[in-house]
């Protein structure tokens, strides 16, 4: 009778810990929110001439890269106390020889894995760098104000 009392304790224990293992795992994965980022900032290699230009994109603006049109729909990034882990969602077009507009991507992009989700191109490669609140690029909307 001893034997069937400790295992019923043991399996209580168990329990209890695995229990308080899920509800310390939750409350850590509820402090480590997304943010909302209005900047990406990409990386673009030229195959041929093998210069890497960094650039910023504000969210739902475009930006040419060579023969590609660059889309930021959305990007998160971490809390600074937090590892970080930022990814995009971005649409990616190329220009074609005969001037039509052609989706070559869609999907999110992950900084720390950029081959994991990349841009097939046999001239450009295009990859998420980071994500970011302020940018030296001013915003679309400040460029055409004064201007008439």
């Amino acid at each position: 009778m001893t034997f069937f009392t400790r295992s019923a304790s043991l399996r209580a224990m168990t329990g209890v810990s695995i229990a308080l293992f899920v509800g310390i795992t939750a409350a850590s994965e509820a402090n480590a929110a997304r943010i909302a980022n209005p900047v990406a900032v990409f990386s673009g290699l030229d195959k041929i001439t093998g210069r890497i230009t960094t650039f910023d994109v504000y969210i739902n603006e475009t930006v040419q890269f060579g023969a590609l049109q660059v889309t930021p729909r959305a990007c998160y990034s971490r809390d600074d106390t937090e590892q970080q882990k930022v990814d995009g969602f971005v649409e990616v077009d190329e220009i074609t020889l005969d001037r039509r507009i052609r989706r070559i991507f869609t999907g999110w992009m992950f900084a720390d894995s950029p081959g994991l989700n990349a841009v097939e191109h046999p001239i450009y490669d295009v990859w998420l760098k980071e994500c970011k609140q302020k940018s030296d690029v001013p915003p679309p909307d400040a460029t055409g104000a004064g201007a008439k």
